[in-house]
């Protein structure tokens, strides 16, 4: 039985857990959420998550949300098919997979998330983008790019020289990111800009991004 993936094709939370599936060769059904209906909001839904918010994954009789949790779900269960994003045979880079799966999530992702959340779904909920808060965002954000431009300079990933889950969640939300008019920040990093290049070249990524559309994008 495949899994059953509940979310949005062009949901960030949805599209993390995606490109995962595809990095680890997992057969998968998209289980398709209208969030501008709020089925996200209905009962059906938040049996499988009670906070409302996807995605969720069912795999038989379990039942998980929140999409970093999936994620590591996955590529442990899946480990030994696919690109190995955990680094299970090596206890050092599994540790430094760790530490760069924490930088994302409590450096990058706060001031990366906001931004996004400002410029492209602020006006979809008809209101408009608080410019204080993206410039504040931008300085927090462009003090972590600074970070990763070092690091990169010496490993081709954040991890080392490997392709990991830490540089996957960093996908969805940058991939909008540069869709605005504050992709310099990644683009003036040669190491940033190189980074960013190579992880979306991926095969797995691309076959996600094309359903990442917000509108008419």
């Amino acid at each position: 039985m495949a899994l059953k993936l509940y979310g949005a094709p062009m949901s960030t939370c949805t599209t993390r857990v995606m490109t995962c599936l595809h990095e680890k060769s997992v057969d998968f059904e998209l289980v398709p959420v209208n969030l501008f209906a709020a089925e996200h909001k209905q009962p059906a839904f938040l049996a499988k998550n009670p906070f409302g918010q996807i995605p969720a994954l069912e795999d038989n009789d379990l039942t998980l949300f929140e999409s970093r949790a999936i994620t590591s779900y996955v590529a442990e269960k899946f480990k030994e098919t696919g690109t190995d994003l955990l680094r299970h045979k090596d206890l050092k880079e599994a540790a430094l997979v760790k530490v760069w799966l924490e930088v994302e999530s409590q450096q990058f992702h706060p001031p990366m998330s906001s931004t996004v959340y400002q410029f492209f779904v602020a006006p979809i909920q008809g209101k408009t983008p608080d410019q204080a808060i993206i410039d504040a965002n931008l300085v927090k954000l462009g003090q972590v790019l600074d970070m990763y431009e070092t690091k990169l300079s010496s490993t081709k990933y954040l991890a080392g020289d490997f392709y990991s889950l830490a540089d996957l969640h960093h996908l969805s939300y940058t991939y909008y990111f540069m869709k605005t008019p504050f992709a310099s920040l990644i683009n003036e990093r040669p190491h940033v800009k190189a980074w960013w290049e190579d992880i979306t070249s991926r095969p797995a990524f691309k076959k996600v991004a094309e359903g990442m559309k917000f509108g008419g994008d």
